[in-house]
């Protein structure tokens, strides 16, 4: 066994990897570049090396600085987490090379399952179920098209070295093909440097269903059982279960029986998963499946597999790859109750999921009741650099519903404050009666969403009220504070109960919500405020239990909130909604330049990677003028409405900042 490795990630899966290590007794070496030097993988190593600028292609992704780092602090392998160089056939080779061990699959096994089209024609000599499809080299748009128009539409046009959701557009009808083509080839070159593309058939009623598989060097190989990861949105995964709901038991078999084929025909060494599409009935119930792709790595969802069958697969990884034979054969293998996982990401579902880059002012998740792989902590930073994911919270049930009553609460008890998260979507996911019963497909997102994003306007009044009463809060206690250091605490200007000279004691206050500004007034009243909004009057009072926790009486009602205050803001966090509010100013604002229907600003820092328009072109209202990549995500920036353009600010390969004004229009 290893005495000491280098984890070549960042974020939780660095966390993650180092936390085995440590249960294995083998020491961690982390990476990190500018922007995570304070990280908590880094903080958790035992040694850390810095190696570049925050671009991940300035810093994580150079292999050569990677193996100098492992080299330089006499590491014996390498763990490339997910993502970065995991599945880097070059990297894989250069690790061996200079005499280290990549944990992972050999650069053999990487190469044959990191082309899509490569891997689809192993598994059709293998017998393996394919979907109807082009997966060869000619790559003229042409005639692209014209294997798709034979395919028949819709078609989902998918980079050949893709990976996690990039790299892929779904194609209705022939006349939008060509766009889609170039947008997809755009997106592939720069995630993955090659722009090579395949065409599939769109099944229409999908589920995503993979299988965990694990291989060693004497020949053995095993699959751990399947995940349901359905729940998705532009083909990243949102909620991942298993084992999968309502899979045949025949189907099942099938599936573990082709994986563990895939993994033994390419000699497979490691961690690995075969991904299905499986083609359902109206119900949701799996009829059939046709073989995908194989990720060459450790899974983000692996966890609910480690669930359910109580095996820890980094330790696998680690001791597959010193040499030793596989933990346990198939028939020790067995399932154990129901295990779901979901990613709590900074983005705003309101705002068509763009990323919410900022600063974490506040961040507890329930340990108590969950598991929680998170690489960050209160008072870090999500970066503009990197894939904006918090923390996946996992849970563990005796059956479906019991891990979907768990998995609720765990989201109910996530405080979050500073940034948007997906928090309150996840929970209405797992509210919703056909995800309850199991009735899954690829689509639910899509198909669901006005339901997922219902107005929450009469929420956020109830909340403002809140976030009122601890303005006033805070005001007492700032007000006791100057009390007790005042040469004078008799004084009436020392008093802490509102009092006026001449007036009606009350506080107004103007509170920005996310949807709307509430104007409030609270007058002190027995112990607790009189707040005004909108001309109803509430009676609430409140003392703090914690520094977060807010016990609160409300008539003949009391319970808790929390409410996290930094500087002029007030995040209000309930069970079923998380409520940001920012103490306004109107003199402030009246002095700063607003914008206006005039201009377009960038909604996140990123860079333009394609302009549609040009200045003095007329536009029609939604017209794509240009493309912004942030993330590692492309975002689409469409006109607000129908005008003349006097102006595009950038152009392409040009770097942009958050609210940078990217496209000024001619006053009507």
């Amino acid at each position: 066994m290893f005495t000491k490795v280098l984890i070549a990630n960042r974020g939780e899966i660095a966390v993650r990897v180092i936390k085995t290590a440590r249960e294995m007794g083998i020491a961690s070496v982390a990476v990190y570049s500018d922007a995570d030097a304070n990280a908590m993988h880094v903080a958790m190593a035992d040694e850390a090396v810095h190696l570049g600028p925050a671009p991940a292609r300035e810093s994580y992704l150079i292999g050569e600085k990677v193996i100098q780092a492992a080299l330089d602090t006499g590491a014996e392998a390498i763990h490339p987490g997910y993502g970065f160089l995991s599945e880097n056939a070059e990297f894989a080779d250069a690790v061996e090379a200079a005499g280290l061990i990549f944990i992972g699959p050999t650069a053999d096994a990487i190469r044959a399952m990191g082309s899509k089209s490569a891997a689809k024609e192993l598994m059709g000599g293998a017998s393996v179920p394919l979907v109807p499809g082009y997966h060869g080299d000619n790559q003229d748009a042409d005639f692209l098209k014209s294997e798709a128009d034979k395919i028949g539409y819709p078609v989902l046009i998918k980079a050949s070295a893709g990976g996690g959701g990039k790299g892929m557009r779904l194609v209705e009808k022939s006349d939008d093909f060509l766009d889609a083509l170039d947008s997809c080839k755009r997106e592939a070159i720069s995630s993955f440097g090659d722009d090579l593309v395949l065409i599939e058939k769109f099944v229409t009623n999908p589920r995503h269903i993979e299988m965990q598989v694990f291989a060693d060097e004497h020949g053995n190989a095993v699959h751990l059982f399947e995940r349901d990861c359905s729940i998705q949105r532009r083909h990243q995964k949102v909620i991942e279960e298993a084992p999968a709901p309502g899979l045949p038991a025949d189907l099942q078999a099938e599936m573990g029986k082709a994986a563990v084929a895939a993994a033994k025909a390419i000699n497979y060494r490691g961690a690995g998963t075969i991904e299905f599409i499986a083609d359902c009935e109206d119900d949701g119930t799996p009829r059939g499946f046709y073989f995908m792709e194989m990720n060459t790595r450790l899974q983000v969802e692996h966890p609910v597999t480690e669930m359910i069958t109580g095996q820890d697969l980094v330790s696998w990884q680690f001791k597959v790859a010193s040499g030793e034979e596989l933990p346990l054969t198939q028939e020790d293998l067995s399932i154990n109750g129901h295990s779901m996982e979901v990613r709590l990401y900074a983005e705003d579902p309101d705002g068509g999921f763009l990323p919410a880059i900022g600063h974490l002012d506040y961040l507890e998740l329930p340990e108590d009741i969950a598991r929680i792989d998170t690489g960050v902590r209160t008072g870090d930073d999500v970066s503009m650099h990197y894939d904006p994911m918090i923390a996946k919270i996992i849970v563990h049930g005796e059956d479906r519903n019991a891990a979907i009553r768990t998995l609720a609460q765990a989201l109910a008890n996530s405080k979050i404050s500073g940034v948007t998260t997906n928090r309150d979507f996840l929970g209405k996911i797992l509210e919703e009666q056909a995800f309850q019963i199991a009735k899954l497909d690829t689509g639910f997102i899509e198909r669901y969403e006005d339901s997922l994003l219902l107005d929450r306007s009469k929420e956020e009044e109830a909340a403002a009220r809140i976030a009122m009463l601890a303005l006033m809060l805070e005001l007492e206690i700032d007000a006791d504070i100057d009390n007790a250091n005042t040469d004078d605490p008799w004084s009436p200007w020392a008093n802490t109960d509102h009092w006026r000279l001449n007036d009606i004691a009350h506080s107004d206050a103007i509170l920005k919500g996310k949807n709307a500004e509430f104007k409030l007034a609270a007058m002190p009243r027995d112990g607790g405020f009189d707040i005004a909004l909108n001309d109803e009057i509430e009676w609430l009072s409140g003392d703090y239990v914690d520094d977060v926790t807010l016990a609160i009486t409300n008539g003949d009602w009391k319970g808790k909130v929390s409410v996290v205050v930094t500087e002029d803001t007030f995040t209000v966090i309930t069970e079923g909604g998380s409520y940001p509010f920012t103490l306004f100013d109107p003199v402030a604002a009246a002095s700063q330049d607003e914008g206006g229907s005039d201009r377009l600003t960038a909604p996140m820092p990123g860079k333009v990677t394609a302009v549609h328009a040009s200045n003095g072109d007329d536009v029609e209202e939604g017209q794509l003028l240009m493309v912004l990549e942030a993330m590692k995500m492309e975002h689409s920036i469409l006109a607000p409405h129908a005008g003349k353009i006097d102006s595009i600010r950038f152009g392409e390969g040009d770097q942009v900042a958050d609210g940078d004004v990217l496209v000024t229009f001619v006053e009507e």
